[in-house]
């Protein structure tokens, strides 16, 4: 038998306990970074302070972008409540200069065959399975209406939402938009040959609207003079609107910057002015400038609404922009926390079971910032904990941290806590939420590194009001569930 000395049995042991420890602390922050030693009560410990957790509500006015997904439908959420979502959009002139754009002239016979609006699907929020059936209304924008399209509104606007002439309706079921293909005969499809449709969404719209822009023209007054300009055209033609019903239980998410597949079409014929017959043509009118709004109304309900402004919240409630859903976070424990070398100190936000999760899925990404008492109305980013591209002043959060991973939020927090108990700096409050698009303040760049100085817009998620979650509050009943500032230090 092969015999070992003590000494060697002693290093083995040694080494498999350190490599041990370490492989559990690095395991247990998930956030990668740099090397934290192992956790072994004789140099380096660690300890958890206790969070005070607040529920609040807080007027989120992101703004609709031209290339932002646009949502619409009608949720009943147990947890969170009710949410409602329209938009409208504008169009632009076919050719982009003011041309009459059916054959010949204007006062040649054009009679309207159809006029079909498509709409191009990218994606659904909600119970797309049970309830993902969605009625919807098209209605023709009244030009007094205000609707502007030079304008940008934010999703929260109740005065963005516009309505006019009832022009259409459809009922259809969301998950078949991605499924289906849909073959239809173009004008210019040749032969045999049908164009193929697939993830847009085609509503018949009643023919009249067809033939009101059919009797536009290129004169310079007039409430026909669509065809003068695209601000001509806004003025006589503001747009459509798309309204749910309440019903359903989803949101569906539409391109309307995608040009191929969201478009207005007016089939009509026309008679040659030579030879006999008539012939079918098409005119397409897209949205290719500015000019949309989209209308997302959430109204508080379920366990979410009384939590609301509730003290030590045991459960923090998030949702997903523009609901206006976050918590606060005050860690009264940092201001007595000795001065240590901290190797990290983390925010840990676990997931907890909600109703309906499997349906009302939560937010790949959570964000944290900070708001100075001195400064009410300000908001700051984490600058020394967060990386940022020498190029352009982008911000990488990949080692700050964010993302759900195993039912937990992590937020790497190290050397804001450093400055906290080495340099006495303010032991700020925290914001915990679900932004689709924040503007942040990072007091570290000078005003002239930037074209917008300190203040950086951080796009963190791909749709709006797609996403909720419930987590442990400050005073969860479970303490490995709890809201909580982990940390990692050593003594000096």
């Amino acid at each position: 038998m092969k015999k070992f000395s003590l000494a060697f049995v002693f290093l083995s042991v040694s080494f498999i306990v350190v490599l041990f420890s370490c492989k559990k602390i690095n395991e247990a922050t998930e956030l990668g970074g740099d090397l934290i030693p192992g956790v072994d009560n004789v140099n380096t410990f660690d300890t958890s302070l206790s969070i005070v957790s607040l529920n609040k509500r807080f007027n989120d006015s992101v703004f609709v972008d031209y290339s932002d997904p646009v949502a619409l439908g009608d949720i009943t959420d147990p947890e969170f409540g009710k949410i409602h979502a329209n938009f409208c959009f504008s169009f632009s002139l076919p050719s982009g200069a003011a041309t009459y754009p059916f054959k010949f002239s204007k006062d040649a016979v054009h009679p309207i065959d159809s006029v079909v609006l498509s709409l191009a699907y990218v994606g659904a929020y909600g119970d797309t399975l049970g309830d993902g059936v969605q009625t919807i209304s098209v209605y023709d924008i009244d030009r007094n209406a205000g609707f502007l399209s030079d304008s940008a509104y934010a999703y929260n606007d109740k005065n963005s939402d516009f309505t006019g002439t009832l022009v259409g309706t459809k009922t259809y079921t969301i998950n078949r938009l991605s499924k289906d293909t849909q073959y239809v005969k173009e004008p210019t499809d040749t032969g045999s040959s049908v164009t193929k449709y697939i993830n847009v969404l085609r509503i018949r719209l009643d023919n009249s609207l067809g033939l009101r822009i059919s009797n536009f023209d290129t004169t310079t007054t007039g409430l026909n003079s669509g065809f003068l300009s695209d601000s001509a055209l806004k003025a006589v033609f503001p747009g459509l609107a798309i309204k749910s019903a309440n019903s359903g239980n989803a949101l569906a998410y539409f391109n309307l910057s995608n040009l191929a597949n969201t478009k207005l079409t007016i089939y009509y014929r026309y008679n040659k002015p030579t030879g006999p017959g008539d012939t079918t043509a098409s005119v397409t009118f897209t949205h290719s400038a500015f000019g949309q709004s989209n209308y997302v109304d959430v109204q508080p309900g379920g366990n979410w609404q009384p939590a609301i402004n509730n003290t030590a919240a045991d459960k923090v409630y998030v949702e997903s922009s523009p609901s206006g859903s976050y918590a606060t976070i005050v860690i009264p424990g940092l201001n007595t926390f000795p001065n240590k070398v901290i190797h990290r100190a983390e925010i840990i936000a676990t997931k907890l079971p909600s109703a309906n999760e499997a349906v009302f899925t939560p937010p790949s990404r959570l964000f944290l910032d900070r708001k100075n008492s001195n400064t009410p109305d300000t908001t700051f980013i984490f600058n020394k904990d967060i990386s940022t591209s020498a190029l352009d002043n982008s911000y990488d959060l990949s080692t700050f941290g964010g993302d759900l991973k195993s039912g937990i939020y992590r937020f790497n927090i190290t050397r804001y806590v450093q400055d906290i108990v080495t340099n006495h700096k303010n032991n700020d409050t925290l914001r915990i939420y679900a932004p689709f698009r924040t503007i942040v303040f990072n007091p570290s760049l000078l005003s002239a590194t930037t074209p917008n100085g300190r203040y950086q817009i951080l796009q963190l998620a791909n749709r709006i009001m797609e996403g909720r979650v419930v987590l442990g509050g400050g005073t969860y009943f479970d303490p490995s569930a709890r809201l909580r500032l982990r940390i990692v230090y050593s003594n000096l």
